[in-house]
């Protein structure tokens, strides 16, 4: 398959782009350092660009199979809250998402995995307390804009599935998932979450749907998606 990962450089991205190499697939790294972070990496197009600039997006999703979305600021929250992001647009995971989709659909690009974020949308009453004070105080217009890329989404008309992590983490928490909102606790690791990405960018079927996805129990396995469809193609490595 040929796999896009927009957002490539930030805390999922990179381990998303690493699972899909590894697993033999053709991955575009798009993101505006991206030739600096995998300009050396086998098996990885490394495409410098900005997200929410149509001619640099399009360019890239042209002949892609599927598209991951992992847009974020990587700015200390508490900085972002009172000074305003420096370096990234605070609406960027919107714009950057709607400008993606537009490319989809001009290119007849159809299957979309975008990271999104636990306690959005249908989430949003599922989350304990002490998140919707940091969510209310800290977050807010992140999660405003988080709101506003999941309806860019759902509206999209592509093939598209919604990935919604708890609380990341740089550790090695293994990831679980779940289609009814129920998690097993607030942290999971930035590595199973591109793990996660990279499963469902191989996957057909079970469109529109939202998972929210956590640190797994004990004995879990991290990269089990039970439920799943089958990956695209024997062994996720080519179309069906």
């Amino acid at each position: 398959m040929k796999v896009l990962v927009v957002g490539a450089t930030g805390g999922s991205g990179r381990p998303a782009v690493e699972a899909l190499a590894g697993r033999g697939h053709e991955v575009t790294a798009f993101a505006r350092r991206a030739s600096a972070v995998f300009g050396d990496r086998a098996g990885v197009r490394a495409v410098d660009g900005d997200a929410t600039v149509p001619g640099d997006v399009g360019r890239a999703v042209r002949g892609q199979d599927a598209v991951v979305v992992t847009l974020g600021i990587s700015e200390p929250p508490l900085r972002v809250r009172l000074l305003g992001s420096a370096g990234t647009a605070l609406d960027v995971r919107s714009r950057g998402t709607a400008t993606v989709v537009a490319a989809m659909r001009e290119h007849g690009v159809r299957r979309l995995v975008v990271q999104s974020s636990y306690g959005v949308g249908e989430t949003r009453d599922r989350l304990p307390l002490s998140s919707r004070l940091v969510f209310a105080l800290l977050l807010r217009p992140q999660i405003a804009d988080h709101e506003r890329q999941e309806r860019i989404v759902r509206g999209s008309g592509l093939d598209w599935t919604l990935v919604q992590p708890v609380y990341l983490t740089d550790g090695d928490e293994p990831a679980a998932l779940s289609r009814t909102g129920d998690v097993d606790g607030m942290r999971v690791s930035r590595r199973a979450v591109g793990g996660v990405l990279a499963d469902l960018a191989e996957t057909h079927g079970g469109y529109g749907r939202v998972l929210a996805v956590s640190g797994a129990t004990a004995g879990a396995r991290s990269g089990a998606l039970p439920g799943l469809p089958e990956p695209v193609g024997e062994n996720g490595g080519g179309p069906a």
